[in-house]
């Protein structure tokens, strides 16, 4: 039997896939608990437009991202923290702590989950610090550690 699945099942496929699957599995399963819908042209047609709306949607909300990450590319932020001898830091530098800044200096509220650091900061300097903003757009941040 012809379904539409509504959501992903493993081993099946993903939401939206026209699949072929046993009537008994159709009839038993998948249909009873909403999971798919029988593939008829009507269904057919309707899964297409709203994929289509969906990719209209993802292309715009892409576009929104690129435009922050240039945004956010030409801002600096500056963080100011307890230091020892040698620009050596107390504790390091965390993302909360770069979310933060941003907020304070910039006005901009970024997630700190959003923050990707490569190693920690645990010394005075300028270092680069990738902001995930989208799954395939990534902005970076200028931060200027300094003694407090």
């Amino acid at each position: 039997m012809l379904v539409i699945l509504k959501k992903d099942i493993k081993g099946t496929g993903k939401a939206g896939d026209v699949v072929t699957v046993s009537d008994g599995y159709a009839r038993n399963m998948l249909l009873p608990r909403e999971m798919a819908i029988k593939a008829t042209d009507k269904n057919v047609r309707s899964v297409e437009k709203q994929k289509n709306i969906l990719k209209e949607k993802e292309s715009k909300e892409k576009e929104k991202a690129v435009n922050k990450a240039k945004e956010l590319e030409a801002k600096s932020v500056v963080v100011k923290t307890k230091t020892g001898e040698n620009g050596k830091l107390f504790g390091s530098i965390t993302s909360m702590d770069i979310a933060k800044a941003l907020k304070e200096q910039e006005s901009i509220n970024i997630d700190k989950k959003k923050i990707i650091l490569k190693t920690p900061i645990k010394q005075i300097g300028v270092f680069e610090v990738d902001i995930k903003i989208y799954p395939e757009v990534v902005a970076t941040v200028k931060v200027e550690v300094t003694a407090d």
